[in-house]
């Protein structure tokens, strides 16, 4: 199947090629948020089969140093050495680096603000004085598609461009990729979309712990092609004991703290079982809290831009 995409309401494009899922929007010059978004379909046209190209490597451990050649695939492979220290492959930042390439079509004059939501991992451009307010739905369980009405966010947070951060994405054990953790939705803020996507993969794989009440597969037993080989992956969660839920959180939160202090992750939102953690910045400038209700729930995404 060729790449596809197709106009939305408000001035968004949808763009879609084999697993690739992106919602793109833009504000500013007309004629340059025009050419902005030919400027990126131009460039998604070319992204699945440059990757596919380099699948093989792409699905190996990340080492001590970089085989691949492409500027997307080198992209995932810096996101994920800092933590190469133990197990993790490329494809743990797919999809934020997917939409981190494509979000520099929109670094140009005239462009005051623009997003690309591959999957719920969102890459940001804000020209100086702007700003966006992302909608961060927790709770994949309770969504219906049937449901036409507007979506109920579990929390809002705002991202002005004083901040270093220009990329937000969220991972768990519901999403589209395996976890090892049993985080229904971790969510990571960070300076890049494939470092916010690489972080958000290891801070979930940590929210764990000891359970009879949590199932696991060989990863390759669930995709045979997974990148994950025989490593177990969990598939089902059964209610915990709410001291259970909290050790898993508390891991989880020494993990995006020790993340953190090193400069990986401005901020994080840890969701599981109905406990939810926030790490907030170490610095006071800007405001990351969710500003409307409280994340809830379990396993979702990130999901819209609002104005």
């Amino acid at each position: 199947m060729s790449a596809q995409r197709t106009a939305l309401d408000g001035g968004r494009w949808h763009l879609n090629h084999g697993p690739i899922d992106i919602v793109a929007e833009a504000h500013g010059d007309a004629a340059e948020v025009a050419a902005a978004h030919e400027h990126a379909w131009q460039r998604f046209r070319t992204i699945l089969d440059e990757l596919v190209g380099e699948l093989p490597l792409l699905r190996q451990p990340v080492g001590a140093e970089c085989a691949l050649r492409g500027p997307i695939a080198q992209r995932m492979w810096r996101a994920c050495a800092p933590f190469s220290a133990g197990f993790i492959t490329p494809m743990a930042a797919v999809a934020g680096a997917v939409a981190q390439e494509l979000i520099g079509c929109f670094d140009r004059p005239g462009i005051e603000r623009a997003w690309l939501n591959n999957g719920g991992d969102i890459a940001l451009h804000l020209a100086p004085g702007h700003s966006v307010r992302i909608g961060l739905f927790a709770d994949l369980a309770r969504f219906d598609p049937r449901d036409t009405g507007p979506l109920t966010t579990d929390g809002q947070f705002e991202i002005d461009a004083a901040m270093p951060v220009r990329g937000v994405a969220t991972s768990g054990w519901r999403g589209r990729s395996f976890s090892l953790g049993i985080a229904d939705s971790v969510t990571v803020l960070a300076a890049t979309a494939a470092e916010a996507d690489a972080a958000a993969t290891v801070i979930a794989n940590a929210v764990n712990v000891d359970d009879p009440g949590i199932h696991r597969l060989p990863a390759n037993e669930c995709k045979d092609d997974s990148d994950l080989g025989d490593l177990l992956v969990t598939r089902d969660v059964q209610t915990l004991a709410p001291a259970q839920v909290r050790r898993a959180l508390d891991a989880g939160v020494a993990c995006a703290q020790a993340l953190q202090r090193v400069g990986l992750v401005w901020s994080v939102v840890l969701v599981c079982q109905g406990q939810w953690r926030m790490v907030q910045p170490l610095s006071s400038q800007g405001k990351t809290l969710p500003s409307q209700g409280t994340p809830t729930g379990a396993g979702g995404a990130v999901g819209s831009v609002f104005a």
